[in-house]
C-alpha cells in the first residue's frame, strides 16, 4: 500500500540560506502546551505570561541563535503554549546556513536539554516578501499572545 504523499513545506528551488527574513512557527510534539506555566492565563499584554521551566530552555536556545550563526539575526519571537513564532534576518556572511539547520539545531538543543522530544517533525516558514510583510508578521508575533483565546492552535488542543 502506497503511503500518502507528504505535501511540500518549502517552496521548490528558493535557497533558504538567502539574505531575507523568515517567518517561522514551530509546534510542540502533539501540540501539547508545554511552555506557559498557565495555558488558561488572561493576556492583555506579553509580559503577562509567565513561562515554564521547559520554555525558558526555548528562550535561551532562540537568544542563542546569532551565537551559533553570527550572519543570522532573530528580530522578534513569541512562545505559546504550544507553538513558537520567530521572525529571523539572514545576512550576508561567510558562512550561511540555511533556515532548517537553524531551527534543526535549536529544536535539538532544547529537546536534549529538556529530557524529552519537545518538537513536531518540520516547521512552517514564510518567506518574507517585503517590508509590508514583515510590518505585518512583527505585529503578529507581538500581538498573538493577547490572541490565545482564540488561537487556532487552542482550538486543536481542544479537540475542535
Amino acid at each position: 500500500m502506497a503511503l500518502p504523499k507528504r505535501k511540500e513545506n518549502r517552496l521548490r528551488g528558493f535557497d533558504y540560506s538567502s539574505p531575507n527574513a523568515y517567518f517561522i512557527t514551530i509546534c510542540t510534539k502533539d501540540r501539547k502546551s508545554l511552555f506557559w506555566a498557565d495555558e488558561n492565563a488572561i493576556v492583555s499584554r506579553p509580559e503577562d505570561v509567565v513561562l515554564s521551566g521547559c520554555a525558558e530552555l526555548v528562550k535561551q536556545a532562540i537568544c542563542e541563535i546569532p551565537v551559533h550563526y553570527p550572519s543570522v539575526f532573530v528580530e522578534c519571537f513569541t512562545i505559546m503554549p504550544n507553538h513558537v513564532h520567530l521572525l529571523m534576518r539572514f545576512e550576508p556572511g561567510q558562512t550561511r546556513p540555511d533556515a532548517s539547520t537553524v531551527i534543526q539545531q535549536m529544536k535539538r538543543a532544547v529537546s536534549k536539554q529538556a529530557g524529552f522530544a519537545v518538537w513536531q517533525k518540520g516547521f512552517y516558514d514564510h518567506v518574507v516578501r517585503d517590508e509590508t510583510d514583515y510590518r505585518n508578521i512583527w505585529n503578529y508575533i507581538e500581538g498573538n499572545p493577547m490572541k490565545w483565546e482564540d488561537d487556532r492552535y487552542r482550538a486543536h488542543m481542544a479537540g475542535d
